[in-house]
């Protein structure tokens, strides 16, 4: 019975609705008393039964919660016959939580519409060559699947054959579709908007990266603050207090009425439900924009950060070394690229595939008598000339001249960071090239935001040659750079910048990185990175897109101050409220009723705005680096 009464609710609430208009009619145009009280007692009966159920249940866990409160008020009411304020009061008190279940479900559309994201079945291969619909859960890690146009991907995986784009918003929340060929990666949850392909499984379920963001946004949005944790604690003795004080007041006043207000009025309703809105919802937000917070806590602490401190490699770098800057020394350019592409492509080294992705389609010659040099590059006839591949060392071996000019550009190239690769034909030299890892697009304005929300110290630490750092530390104009660092020498840095009272976050994505991952007062992890980085951190941000980072910390600083608003209004609510039934003349039962439910409404709609905060009022800027591309803006090439 009494989980009938509770699921019919919201019926109740417009049926007592219906019987309070219908007794103020009966008594003001009627003129009927008889059929007033009729209908208000009734309204009054029917109102207070969920009311009471949920106070009872709540006694029997020994928790003095609202419900009691009300639930006492209104009995008083009615039994010294004010049957139009126990009718009011009930009426208010089931329409505000209707109201507040409304509203805090929009809080928690994006975790809904992660959810309903979900793909239920999949076109997998079978042992004949066709494809048959099977439920998702039954595709296994190796399975061949097909995706046509307008379905969704059923999990991680990758392109085998086929190309078409795919909306992957509700991955990084960039709603641009991206380009799929073939040895790309695809992700579960996705939309292929047109093309057709066939792709690998390879995760599956709460594996993939759907899953594991509908995961992580579940239990960040089932956790409690610090100031959530306070604020249950605060209620538990709040409410038996204001139940004492209005016995208090009766006790001296004789007034049944005042104390039944002072219980109705005492409700501490918007504090208990403002804080924990504002923390939904901004979870919400970040999972609609690529970010995961891993729970209330996280957000409070990331908003008071003062110092930042990155690894470089695939953090403020793309994690891929790229020709960053080249010379010529003759006009025979296009020949001499299709020599070195000819000698590079029998190499599988790093800088090999870096120049041969510089120089794209060319004419590729026959290579003879090939020999790798320890140390120093590699030679070879090609045409019938002799081509030496390789750094200064072995352009020395090779005896090949170098002029003044081409001395300074070696000294210039290395004073930059670069790893040098030069070629010479027949012993001169013809073209340097300086290959590193190159910063990411757009990550500088990035910096100069985190800045502007408050972050103090912005520190690279790195495995790399000081060198090499420091380069891209002046490039981005950070606070402090140190190489040579071990994945413990990282983590001691972190500890003792803590001892010194800093509080410190660390963005990261590698295994080496997980230490400082879970040292720091707050870990990020690039959501390209390694499952052990994703899973010590306390926010991701998803497919390593570094302009995520300001929004997040703009996020987490919108939503403590969004915290405190809603404190204040609760406090200040309650405050002016019995203060008014003290000193003033007008207050009373429905007008405190009201005002109490009001002030719900007030601190969710507050909590609600996060849903569409955006930093600096602006759209996250997009044509940073996707999953699909690796692209970089490069430096003009010059030449001689």
């Amino acid at each position: 019975m009494q989980q009938y009464v509770l699921s019919k609710k919201s019926k109740i609430t417009w049926i007592s609705g219906m019987l309070i208009i219908i007794g103020f009619f009966s008594h003001f145009a009627l003129n009927n008393v008889g059929a007033s009280e009729g209908a208000l007692i009734v309204a009054s009966i029917l109102g207070v039964a969920p009311i009471a159920i949920q106070a009872v249940q709540a006694l029997k866990v020994k928790v003095v919660s609202i419900d009691v409160l009300v639930t006492i008020a209104v009995v008083g009411a009615f039994l010294i016959q004010n049957y139009e304020e126990s009718a009011i009061v009930t009426f208010l008190f089931l329409f505000g939580h209707f109201l507040e279940q409304r509203t805090l479900n929009q809080t928690r559309s994006a975790i809904k519409e992660l959810t309903e994201m979900a793909p239920e079945s999949a076109l997998r291969q079978m042992d004949d060559g066709a494809f048959e619909e099977v439920e998702v859960d039954a595709v296994d890690e190796g399975d061949i699947l097909l995706v046509k146009t307008g379905a969704k991907i059923p999990v991680d995986g990758t392109v085998l054959s086929g190309e078409g784009h795919i909306n992957e918003a509700s991955i990084t929340g960039e709603s641009v579709p991206v380009n799929k060929v073939a040895d790309a990666e695809v992700y579960a949850g996705t939309i292929l908007e047109n093309g057709t392909l066939q792709i690998r499984a390879d995760r599956v379920g709460e594996d993939t990266t759907f899953g594991k963001i509908i995961e992580l946004v579940e239990e960040a949005q089932d956790s409690k603050s610090e100031a959530e944790r306070f604020i249950d604690r605060f209620s538990k003795y709040y409410t038996p207090a204001v139940l004492v004080l209005s016995f208090a007041v009766w006790l001296f006043s004789q007034d049944i009425e005042l104390a039944i207000t002072i219980l109705v009025l005492g409700c501490p309703g918007a504090l208990v439900i403002g804080v924990p809105v504002s923390n939904v919802a901004g979870i919400g937000n970040g999972a609609r924009n690529g970010v995961l917070l891993k729970g209330s806590e996280v957000i409070h602490d990331f908003s008071r950060v003062d110092t930042i401190v990155f690894d470089k490699t695939g953090t403020l770098t793309q994690g891929n070394p790229a020709v960053a800057e080249m010379e010529f020394y003759d006009g025979q350019a296009e020949e001499v690229l299709g020599y070195l592409a000819s000698v590079e492509r029998e190499s599988d080294h790093p800088l090999a595939k870096a120049v041969l992705q510089e120089i794209g389609e060319t004419t590729f010659s026959i290579v003879e008598d090939t020999k790798v040099v320890k140390g120093g590059g590699i030679t070879a006839q090609v045409n019938g000339h002799r081509v030496a591949v390789g750094n200064a060392a072995l352009m020395e071996q090779e005896h090949v001249l170098m002029d003044q000019k081409a001395q300074a550009d070696i000294r210039r190239f290395g004073k930059n960071g670069n790893s040098l690769v030069l070629t010479a034909v027949d012993g001169e030299l013809k073209i340097l090239m300086g290959i590193r890892d190159q910063v990411r697009v757009g990550v500088k304005k990035d910096l100069e935001e985190l800045k502007q929300l408050g972050v103090k110290n912005l520190i690279v630490l790195s495995g790399d040659n000081q060198g090499t750092v420091d380069v891209v530390a002046r490039e981005l104009e950070l606070t402090e750079a140190h190489g040579h660092m071990l994945p413990e020498d990282k983590a001691a840095y972190i500890a003792e910048l803590q001892q010194q009272g800093q509080i410190v976050a660390f963005v990261g994505d590698g295994v080496n990185d997980s230490p400082s991952l879970a040292l720091a007062d707050i870990g990020i992890a690039m959501g390209n990175g390694t499952d052990v980085a994703i899973e010590t951190s306390d926010v991701v941000l998803m497919n390593s897109d570094f302009s995520r980072l300001p929004h997040a910390l703009g996020l987490t600083k919108a939503t403590a101050r969004n915290m405190k608003q809603n404190i204040i209004i609760a406090v200040g609510v309650v405050a002016v409220l019995m203060t008014s039934v003290f000193f003033s003349e007008w207050m009373n039962m429905s007008i405190g009723m009201l005002v109490h439910e009001g002030s719900i409404l007030i601190v969710i709609f507050n909590g609600m705005r996060l849903l569409r905060y955006q930093l600096n009022g602006n759209k996250r800027r997009s044509g940073y680096a996707t999953s699909s591309s690796n692209e970089v803006a490069k430096p003009p090439l010059r030449t001689l």
